[in-house]
């Protein structure tokens, strides 16, 4: 099992095995993965995946993690924090629910470095969850590493997606319960110093 990094906590179990999806080159529709949890990566080009409006036609850059699992797979919090925001996105395409946590870090320079960079303030995004899982929460509400934070949830309440969790770390606060997963290619550089690999607290899961 990958150990996350800096005694943070597992987001999700995942098993021994799993699936490491490649959507480069596009999203073939007749084959079915042989794993009940799967890994979508950070800083991948999926061409024709994000046909829906929200999109506008030109954003396929994927800017955070998916880890794909049964529906109600639980989430946990990676380390102490507090809830800085939650809601659903409705729109066809989007996150469903979604809950934005935020925490006070030292992150390593790079995935697998043991540089640390100094303390900050991040902000993670966790979509694509059960609508129970809102229930209850407060703006400003602590929340421990390790704990029960949400589940994930299924295809008629996630935004249309198959069980998954996105997860995307901000350096820059969220104005609301949203932050844009995808973006367009002509601005990869600026999204990536913006959204840091969220491998830096997951740990080298791929």
């Amino acid at each position: 099992m990958v150990q996350p990094p800096n005694g943070f906590h597992t987001v999700v179990n995942l098993p021994e095995h799993y699936w490491v999806f490649d959507f480069t080159k596009g999203v073939d529709t007749s084959w079915e993965c042989p794993f009940d949890y799967q890994i979508g990566r950070y800083d991948e080009t999926r061409p024709g995946m994000y046909e829906q409006e929200l999109f506008s036609g030109n954003r396929d850059l994927h800017v955070g993690i998916d880890i794909g699992a049964p529906q109600q797979t639980e989430v946990f919090a990676f380390t102490d924090g507090i809830i800085h925001s939650f809601g659903i996105n409705s729109e066809e395409g989007s996150y469903g629910p979604t809950i934005i946590t935020q925490h006070r870090v030292s992150l390593a320079s790079h995935v697998g470095s043991q540089q640390m960079n100094p303390l900050t303030t991040i902000w993670v995004l966790h979509g694509h969850l059960a609508t129970e899982s809102l229930e209850g929460l407060e703006i400003g509400q602590e929340v421990r590493g390790g704990q029960l934070l949400a589940r994930i949830g299924n295809k008629s309440e996630n935004g249309g997606w198959e069980p998954h969790l996105h997860i995307q770390i901000s350096l820059i606060e969220p104005k609301s319960f949203d932050l844009e997963g995808v973006v367009a290619r002509e601005n990869r550089q600026q999204a990536l110093q913006q959204y840091p690999d969220p491998r830096l607290i997951l740990g080298e899961i791929y």
